[in-house]
């Protein structure tokens, strides 16, 4: 890759000799000694190909520094292909760098400004053939497993068809067999459009560099005793939630008694959305929010999936 004055050192030797190599390509004999420039990082390039994609389809790309480069900022990758595990190559890479934006891997961030990304940066040189269009027989397979769900989009499929054409084989597998006056292409893209009544999981996303919480407004926690630090939550339900001398009314559900940190809550009504913005009134820090909830989540106490980013 080629930078302005942040590239590697004379001590990434790797780097060097790449320039030697590329040189000599050039019939132009270097010894790597003799090399001083600091506008050459050597660099990772990595990316996802798409199902389907076709001969010439272009792609974006992930570029990461593998020497002591200061910044990949500003730089142009050179022409690099791109191998599977079998070795073949099935693109090509090549392009001006961008550390603005950040993608879902994180790349492109300016706190990180040796990851960077080659906006359609890829070329597709050689396709995965899939022959789909004479296939009797096709597999889904659900994201996360669940028998409900599984069950479900069997019965949704088989509803349409007035046939056995759909099996759950395992909780995230359904087997399919297309009808005979259809080809392939045509009953999967009826497929995808079938309404199916589904099942999801509560979630809580915690980012911990960030302290955000995400989680449903409904996910709820069974009472529980729990000592954080300085912090003493005791979580009890009743039927009306009382209000305490000297307390502090979060809403007509939940009441904190600030002399002993305890929640007064509803029955019913402990929720997850209600303990956060209670430990925020009692001063809590995102970090302590994040280390209760793990503890709840540890204890039993929250029964929805705990996600740290």
């Amino acid at each position: 890759m080629v930078l302005k004055k942040t590239g590697d050192g004379t001590t990434s030797k790797f780097t060097l000799q790449s320039i030697a190599n590329m040189l000599k390509a050039m019939n132009i004999d270097m010894n790597p000694v003799d090399i001083k420039s600091k506008n050459v990082a050597a660099v990772v390039v990595t990316a996802n190909l798409k199902p389907f994609t076709k001969h010439g389809d272009k792609f974006d790309i992930t570029v990461s520094s593998i020497g002591d480069a200061k910044s990949l900022e500003g730089g142009t990758l050179l022409m690099t292909p791109l191998k599977g595990v079998d070795g073949k190559i099935y693109a090509l890479a090549q392009g001006p760098v961008s550390i603005g934006g950040k993608n879902e891997r994180g790349a492109g961030s300016e706190s990180h400004p040796t990851v960077a990304l080659v906006y359609d940066g890829g070329l597709v040189e050689r396709e995965i053939n899939i022959d789909l269009y004479h296939k009797q027989y096709a597999t889904l397979s659900l994201r996360e497993s669940n028998f409900k769900n599984s069950v479900a989009i069997q019965k949704a499929i088989n509803a349409v068809y007035n046939t056995q054409v759909a099996v759950a084989m395992d909780p995230r597998t359904i087997k399919l067999k297309k009808p005979e006056e259809q080809s392939m292409i045509e009953f999967l893209a009826e497929v995808q459009d079938i309404d199916v009544n589904y099942s999801t999981k509560n979630r809580i996303i915690i980012n911990e560099r960030t302290g955000t919480i995400i989680a449903g407004v409904a996910i709820e926690i069974k009472p529980i005793i729990l000592t954080h630090g300085d912090i003493t939550i005791k979580i009890t339900e009743q039927e009306t939630a009382a209000q305490p001398d000297g307390s502090i009314v979060v809403d007509d559900a939940l009441v904190i008694g600030l002399n002993q940190n305890e929640l007064y809550t509803k029955k019913g009504t402990t929720t997850v959305a209600n303990l956060v913005r209670s430990l925020q009134k009692m001063g809590a820090t995102p970090k302590d929010i994040i280390a209760i909830l793990a503890a709840m989540k540890s204890a039993g106490s929250i029964s929805a999936e705990l996600k740290v980013i």
